[in-house]
This record gives structure tokens, C-alpha cells and sequence, in this order.
């Protein structure tokens, strides 16, 4: 018996039994399981002609586009792996991945930061818009060798543990068993529409849209989250669900005011009685009393659902019915009940490690566990608690910040003989970064000039929001001692806390 079910082969399933179910709205653009199919065979015959194999990795370099699932779909199918890198990067950054994922063919859209990585020739460079369609129209449809679905075929980056981030694998098979989780917490059924305004390079966009893509639903596209546009595609698109958190919501409410779309297909968790009103509350699991779980990408999304343990004790949930938790001590044994030690994992849905880091790779499946890196607890009543992370991590509104990142981009600067980054609190994006450094003899920068630094070499939502100037930066070992830098400097608000 052959037990095998690869994304392409969701969407080919679809493209039978949902003839006539649109499948991607993007602007213009609107595809049905078939059209879509038949585009993604053409794409997978046109990577293939430029030298795509089984194992390869595809890069797309811009915001979101239904070229994305296509991408992804015809990697699938051919056996390769796709990479939705993060648009906000800086140039800089986006080298590091070039470099470091060596993509066979980068697909981009352009910009000021990606037109300056176009190399010369671009054999292997694909434009978006115009030049992707020719591309994608080069070839014709055919049929191609059946793939494993436990070969990668999604990858994205995440946890800049040593202050370069690593490329999370995640197969098909995994990709699959974290969509059946989902859709029966979220309750999802045919005809669900899910709108991607968050940004596809970030496991919460993306599990959702490919649980949309597993039941059958509607995809709908928009390049990034613009409040009035967003209220304009829920009514046009009768959208179900988007990926949105309270400051989001906040400008939404703020488009809508006066009621000039019609919100109430959009069903969601209750925010404000003004939010309440334009939209539906939902009652899955999913929405019930508060979003969500535990989860990073490396377990596809989520590991636990609140969804799965109503009034429990523990504040993450119970864990997804396809995978196993256990909070383990550093020697690799399980801690009873109110112990806290590190969340660990095996199960469908989990990562196949990441790309090329062999080394990382051991370290993280020690005892025959996924090791995630987070420390938590096992409640009396079998529930989970997140504690918070064993690497110290910024929690900036959606994005994870690593402090060691932003360190490493100020001690670049020529002025500059250390530093240490905490995250202090902020009204509206929960965290703001805090830069202390230590100016090397004779050298006299200012605040604007190293927040500037940081700006031109990672991405803008990382850079400090304050830098102070100190004589010495306390450490343990070799390591900033970053309780006493809260402590003094005001930090605070971390995840778990």
C-alpha cells in the first residue's frame, strides 16, 4: 500500500472534486482549483527547465502574492523546496539567505532592496508580475514522478540563535497533519475564505493559508495589511478569517467607522464592543475565550491549543491530537507535574530540521525529542504552561527580535566596542528594543547615528528604539547579564512573563 499526500496532491484532489470552487483571489486574478492546477503543472515544467530538481530550494523575494502558494505548490511537485523570504529585510540580511539557502531560482519583485541584488547575468531570475507569467507560460502542463511527502518542501527562516537565523524545513507530510489539526479547532468547512494581509514568510499566515488550501477554501491575497483595503476585500470577498492582533483590529474599527463595509462574514475573537459589532464572534475552539496556544514554526504552527482544554489550568493549552509534549530536564528526563523545564516534542507535524546545520540539528533533537528551545511546565490537570524562552527573546507586536542579532549589527559599527540589547515595555507593540553600548576610546557617536546602523543591516522593526551609553556592560561569563541590565535599565514585558 501506498500511503503518500503531498500538497500538490491536495490540490490536485481539489482540482476533481471542486471544479468549479475558486481557490486564489488576488486584485484581478481569480483562479479555480483547476486553473490553478493546471498554472502550478505549467510552473513546476518552467523550474524544471531552468534546472530545478528534487532537493533545490526556490526564494521568493517580495510581499504576498498568489505566486507564493503557486511557488510552493509546483515545489511540491517537483520534489524542491520553497522559501518565502521576509520582504521587510534589509539588503544585507536578504545576502545572508542568498548566500546561505543557494536557491536555483529566485523569483523577486522589485525594489530599492531587492533591485540591488539582482546579479549580472540573472540567468536564474524571475520578476514578478509580467515576466513570471511569461515564465509560467513557457511550459505546458505534463505530469511529473510521484515525490515523498516527508521530503522538505517548505522552508522559513526563524530563530537567530547565534545571531544569523536558520531555515526551518517543513515536509509535506507535516505541512498536512498540522492543517487536519487546525481545521477541526477552528471548526474550518468548505467554503471557508481566509485573507493572507499577514505576511506569508511567518508560520501564522501561512498554516492558515494552507488549512484554507486543505479544506477547499478561498484564498484571498493582499500584498500587506492596509486597514481600508482590508475592510473593502472582507465585504467584497465575504472573508471568514484574517490575521490580525489588537493594534490591527484597532485600525480596522478606525477604517470602519460608520459601518461603510459590511464586516459580519469575518468571524473572530471578541475585541471591543465597536469590533463586536462589525463582525461575528466566533465560537469554534479556536476563538472561544482566547486565541491560540503555544506554537513556533518548527512545529508548523502550533503545538497546543487553548481551543483543546477549556477553563484549564494551564495558560497554552493541550497539546495538537498528532503529537506528543513532554517538559524535560537538560539530562533528557521528564519532570512531574509543576515542574518547569524545556518544551519538547515529536509528533506529525514537526520540522525535519534545519537547512544546512547539522551541528544545530543534534542539538535540538537530543533524547529523540524536538527541543524547542522554550521552558514551560505540565499542569495537575495534564495542561501545558509557557514559561518563556531559555534564549532570551524580544517580543515586538508579531515579530520575534534576538537580541544577539541586533548586538551583532552594532558591534559592526566602527565606534562601537560593545553592547547588549534588552526589550523594554511599550504601550502599543507590547516590547521596544534598548541598545546599551560601550564606545571604544576617543569616539563619540550619537544615539540617531547607531539606530541608523542597525537600520541599513537588519530589518527597521529590529533597530533600538533607545540607545544609552555606558562605561561597562555587567556579564555572566561570556554573556551579558541581562537581569541586571533590566534591572537598571528598565526592561521588561518579555514573552511568558
Amino acid at each position: 500500500m501506498i500511503h503518500n499526500l503531498t500538497l500538490s496532491d491536495v490540490l490536485s484532489e481539489h482540482a476533481r472534486s471542486r471544479p468549479s470552487t475558486t481557490a486564489v483571489v488576488d486584485g484581478e486574478m481569480r483562479l479555480t482549483y483547476p486553473r490553478l492546477d493546471a498554472r502550478v503543472s505549467r510552473l513546476a515544467g518552467a523550474l524544471a527547465g531552468r534546472g530545478v530538481t528534487a532537493g533545490d530550494r526556490v526564494l521568493w523575494l517580495g510581499q504576498n502574492s498568489h505566486a507564493i502558494l503557486e511557488l510552493l505548490l509546483a515545489c511540491s511537485r517537483l520534489g524542491a523546496v520553497f522559501c518565502p523570504a521576509n520582504w521587510r529585510q534589509s539588503a544585507d540580511e536578504l545576502r545572508f539567505v542568498l548566500s546561505d539557502l543557494t536557491p536555483s531560482v529566485v523569483v523577486w519583485e522589485h525594489s530599492d532592496t531587492t533591485a540591488a541584488l539582482v546579479p549580472e547575468p540573472a540567468d536564474s531570475w524571475v520578476r514578478a508580475g509580467e515576466e513570471y507569467e511569461e515564465f509560467l507560460a513557457s511550459a505546458e502542463p505534463r505530469d511529473f514522478p510521484p515525490v515523498e511527502d516527508t521530503a522538505p518542501v517548505l522552508a522559513l527562516y526563524t530563530a537567530a540563535f547565534d545571531g544569523r537565523p536558520n531555515a526551518a524545513l517543513l515536509s509535506s507530510a507535516a505541512l498536512v497533519a498540522h492543517s487536519a489539526s487546525l481545521l477541526v479547532v477552528r471548526q474550518m468547512e468548505p467554503g471557508f475564505t481566509f485573507l493572507d494581509n499577514g505576511p506569508l514568510f511567518h508560520v501564522g499566515t501561512m498554516m492558515f493559508c494552507l488549512a484554507t488550501l486543505q479544506i477547499g477554501g478561498t484564498n484571498v491575497f493582499m500584498p500587506a495589511f492596509d486597514a481600508e483595503e482590508l475592510c473593502r476585500l472582507v465585504d467584497a470577498e465575504k472573508v471568514t478569517q484574517a490575521f490580525l492582533f489588537g493594534q490591527m483590529i484597532d485600525a480596522v474599527v478606525a477604517a470602519n467607522a460608520g459601518g461603510k463595509y459590511d464586516l459580519s462574514s469575518l468571524r473572530f475573537i471578541s475585541h471591543s464592543a465597536e469590533w463586536d459589532e462589525m463582525t461575528t464572534v466566533d465560537d469554534s475552539p479556536w476563538c472561544r475565550s482566547k486565541m491560540g496556544g503555544y506554537g513556533q514554526t518548527e512545529v508548523g504552527g502550533m503545538l497546543t491549543f487553548l481551543g483543546l482544554a477549556p477553563g484549564a489550568a494551564g495558560f497554552a493549552g493541550r497539546p495538537s491530537p498528532l503529537v506528543q509534549v513532554r517538559i524535560l530536564a537538560p539530562d533528557g528526563t521528564e519532570l512531574p507535574p509543576g515542574e518547569v523545564g524545556e518544551i519538547c516534542a515529536r509528533g506529525k507535524s514537526l520540522f525535519s530540521g534545519y537547512f544546512a546545520r547539522p551541528e544545530l540539528n543534534a542539538a535540538k533533537s537530543a533524547y529523540g525529542w524536538h527541543h524547542t528551545g522554550d521552558l514551560g511546565r505540565r499542569e495537575p490537570d495534564g495542561t501545558i504552561t509557557f514559561v518563556g524562552p531559555k534564549l532570551r527573546m524580544i517580543k515586538s507586536g508579531a515579530e520575534n527580535i534576538y537580541p544577539a542579532e541586533v548586538e551583532r549589527a552594532l558591534k559592526t559599527h566602527p565606534a562601537v566596542a560593545d553592547a547588549a540589547v534588552i526589550g523594554v515595555p511599550d504601550e502599543r507593540w507590547h516590547q521596544a528594543v534598548k541598545a546599551i553600548v560601550v564606545v571604544r576610546p576617543g569616539e563619540t557617536p550619537t544615539s540617531e547615528a547607531l539606530i541608523d546602523h542597525v537600520r541599513t543591516t537588519l530589518a527597521p522593526y529590529k533597530r533600538p528604539r533607545d540607545v544609552v551609553f555606558t562605561e561597562t556592560i555587567p556579564k555572566k561569563g561570556y554573556t551579558p547579564d541581562y537581569d541586571t541590565l533590566d534591572q537598571t535599565h528598565g526592561g521588561g514585558n518579555y514573552p511568558g512573563t
